[in-house]
């Protein structure tokens, strides 16, 4: 093999490399949710729910969910398996300001099997509380309307593997106690541990 051969192959492949950079960085962010009951991959809306997608990002990024729970598993009654799970940073971690909400109307995603969305009280008031949804849950995309429950809330993604790990979660036992009489029997004991979050694409 001649040096003009190898140098001919080396610039094809760089070139090739160069177009595939574009693909790449095209892509869709994942996150790795490793918990001691398994790990569950979600893949983020970023180009439809940039807002969203941006801040849970910021608290991946900054350790924040390290050390937090799944706490809640919130069934639907008389359907087993259906229902979601809801999760939240470690004790104490310090919280960014609230962000916007990216209506399900505005974004086009919707509260699907694996949906990955954002937990709030008012609009406008989410910070880091996020849920998935084991089970398609259409109550709670937004609906056209001027009341905050119409607002529904915000999706940011979906889960891409581990439904196995989200149904077992959801399946948890859940007599914890709360001071929220809307969450009485979903409280999960023990909590699910986030053992880490991390970028893995």
């Amino acid at each position: 093999m001649t040096i003009s051969t190898l140098a001919r192959r080396a610039l094809i492949g760089a070139l090739a490399a160069l177009a595939a950079a574009p693909a790449l960085a095209a892509d869709k962010p994942r996150v790795a949710i490793e918990t001691d009951k398994g790990t569950i991959v979600v893949e983020l809306e970023d180009k439809k729910a940039p807002i969203t997608a941006a801040n849970f990002l910021y608290y991946v990024d900054k350790h924040r969910f390290d050390g937090g729970a799944f706490f809640r598993a919130n069934r639907a009654k008389g359907a087993p398996g259906a229902g979601s799970i809801q999760g939240q940073p470690k004790p104490y971690a310090r919280r960014a300001p609230p962000i916007a909400h990216e209506s399900t109307l505005k974004t086009g995603l919707k509260h699907t099997a694996g949906a990955l969305s954002m937990g709030r009280d008012a609009v406008g008031s989410a910070t880091a509380d996020f849920f998935i949804c084991a089970s398609a849950q259409p109550y709670l995309d937004a609906k056209p309307g001027k009341s905050d429950a119409d607002a529904g809330y915000a999706v940011f993604g979906h889960v891409v593997q581990g439904m196995d790990v989200v149904k077992k979660i959801l399946a948890g036992k859940t007599d914890g106690p709360t001071n929220v009489p809307a969450m009485k029997g979903q409280i999960l004991n023990p909590p699910v541990k986030i053992l880490s979050m991390k970028r893995i694409g």
